[in-house]
């Protein structure tokens, strides 16, 4: 079940997994309400009866000065990045509980280390960071597993951001990681990872797939 606010990248991605095989059904929704994230698992559920996996993988950005962040921004990270993530995860878990299914959140290396000119965007991805743990022990006596996975720099759309007029290049360079942007596909394959039954024993876990940056 692909969801997202892109038709055009959903299409792409139905097609190449028609390609390889699989089957997909796609959804064209805006997830910034509580609605619409109920929309989409009586979406999926409607098509499979069931439930195994949810991954809440979708996400903006925006980079601006603190003094310029404007309240349409702010609630557009609020609303997609830390609003969504719980609202799909309260929609999912009856079902996933009854498939002893799991969760993977998507976090950023902006939720471990502070980040200038993405301030917005670190507070929501810290939240989920907290979220994922404090819903692992909430349901820690229960057939679910709910972890993340934290990317650092990739090479995906968000690469090409608009950067603030006159902004401190070096603030940047200091989450900007040693080894360049990573391959999505390869933090894909931690998400999987943590999808999957080779991973039953993962709860609560926060994995880094950022080629370092937060080791320091």
């Amino acid at each position: 079940m692909l969801v997202d606010i892109n038709e055009e990248g959903l299409l792409a991605t139905e097609r190449a997994i028609a390609d390889s095989g699989g089957q997909a059904k796609i959804m064209t929704i805006d997830l910034s309400t509580r609605e619409a994230c109920q929309a989409v698992v009586d979406a999926a559920i409607s098509q499979w009866s069931r439930l195994d996996v949810l991954c809440n993988i979708a996400g903006v950005v925006r980079m601006s000065e603190v003094s310029k962040v404007t309240e349409k921004d702010w609630q557009s990270l609020v609303s997609t990045n830390m609003a969504a993530p719980f609202w799909l995860s309260q929609a999912a878990i009856p079902h996933l509980l009854e498939t002893s299914g799991n969760i993977v959140n998507c976090l950023s290396q902006s939720a471990h280390k502070g980040a200038a000119y993405v301030v917005p965007y670190s507070m929501t991805k810290a939240a989920v960071l907290m979220m994922t743990k404090s819903m692992a022990m909430e349901f820690i006596n229960e057939p679910i597993r709910i972890n993340a996975v934290s990317p650092g720099s990739m090479e995906t759309g968000m690469s090409s951001l608009q950067l603030p007029e006159g902004m401190d290049l070096s603030l940047l360079a200091r989450y900007s990681g040693l080894r360049g942007p990573a391959d999505p596909a390869d933090v894909a394959s931690v998400v999987l990872f943590l999808a999957s039954e080779e991973a039953r024993v993962v709860h609560g876990a926060i994995f880094c797939a950022d080629d370092g940056t937060t080791a320091d």
